[in-house]
This record gives C-alpha cells, sequence and structure tokens, in this order.
C-alpha cells in the first residue's frame, strides 16, 4: 500500500511535467532571454519568495552566484530574506528591493501557492520603482499575480493546486534557467 502511494507520487509529478513542457517552454525562454541579458548587461539577480518558498529564491541564487553543472565564474546574485525585525516579511521584501535593487536589475519571485495579493503587491510596485524587470513563477491554477506585473515581466505560471507539485516543477524551472545562463556565457558542456 505504501509503496503504491510513493510510485503514485513521482507518476503525478511526471504527469505534471510532461503536461506543462510545451506550455512552459515559450515563458520560460522569454524569461532566460531576460535573465542572460541582464546579467550579461551588469545587473543583479534579486530572488524571493514567502514560507518555504524563499527555500527556492536561495537555492536559484545559490546557482547563479555558484554553478549549476558548470565552473563559470560567480553571477550577482543573492536570495532576498523576508525575516527583518520590525517588518512584515511583505514589508522586509520591499524594503530590500528598495536597498539593494537598481534600473537593470532582474527580480525573480517564487511563490508556489495561490498568489496572495495583499502580499506581493508591495515587492512587485517596489520593484518596478526602482526600473527592475520581473520573473514571476508561480502555482496554482489561478492567475491573481498576471494583474501586478508589466508588459515587460514574465510568468512561468504551473497550472497546479497541489504545493509539492508545484515545487517540483519550479525546482526544474530554475534548472532550465541557469542551464540557459551557462549555456550562453559558457556553450554546451562536455558530456
Amino acid at each position: 500500500m505504501l509503496e503504491q502511494r510513493i510510485q503514485q507520487q513521482f507518476f503525478e509529478s511526471a504527469d505534471l511535467l510532461y503536461q506543462v513542457a510545451e506550455n512552459l517552454s515559450r515563458p520560460l525562454s522569454s524569461a532566460a532571454h531576460m535573465l542572460i541579458d541582464g546579467i550579461t548587461g551588469g545587473g543583479r539577480v534579486l530572488c524571493c519568495g514567502l514560507g518555504l518558498s524563499a527555500l527556492d529564491a536561495q537555492y536559484m541564487a545559490a546557482l547563479l552566484v555558484g554553478r549549476f553543472e558548470q565552473d563559470r565564474p560567480g553571477l550577482a546574485a543573492m536570495a532576498l530574506d523576508g525575516q527583518t525585525h520590525g517588518y512584515t516579511q511583505e514589508a522586509a521584501l520591499s524594503r530590500q528591493v528598495q536597498a539593494f535593487g537598481h534600473p537593470g536589475d532582474l527580480l525573480i519571485v517564487f511563490e508556489s501557492l495561490a498568489a496572495n495579493l495583499s502580499h506581493w503587491a508591495p515587492v512587485l510596485e517596489a520593484a518596478h520603482g526602482q526600473d527592475m524587470s520581473v520573473i514571476a513563477i508561480t502555482g496554482s491554477t489561478q492567475d491573481e499575480l498576471r494583474g501586478l506585473l508589466r508588459d515587460t515581466d514574465v510568468q512561468i505560471r504551473v497550472p497546479h493546486t497541489r504545493s509539492a507539485r508545484v515545487a517540483e516543477a519550479q525546482r526544474l524551472l530554475a534548472h532550465c534557467l541557469c542551464d540557459a545562463v551557462d549555456l550562453q556565457l559558457l556553450g554546451e558542456a562536455d558530456e
């Protein structure tokens, strides 16, 4: 019984990835171009998320600063931390975007559950106020966050309601973005 349930977890994850591969390839490609243009233009990448999605932001920043699958110079990226004394998480993230963000920088937002507009509105407003572009990597079958994004921003939305499935897909999306950066900067890896 437990083995079947474990297998079902794998099947559901693989099924979701297979279903969304074609639909997410276009926004993912747009996000990759935005990321590459920002990095090669001297911009920095600020990554953030709330709750467990903050771990995805830390992971993405670590891949950019460190390495993905190939050695390369570290890229200017950092994960923002919503745990700041005296402020709500969204206020803390907004202040950090205002403090660290500059025109030409990029904000990558990770949100695995249905986006709460009251949480993300001040963060995205701060990014836009700093003339930053935004990549929003979100979940849910709803599209609440889209209204807060500019036409030049990119949303990559995993259309699923289970946070575990969305988180699994978002990890792959982060890998795809880092692979695109490495491909552009270093060329094909020797296998």
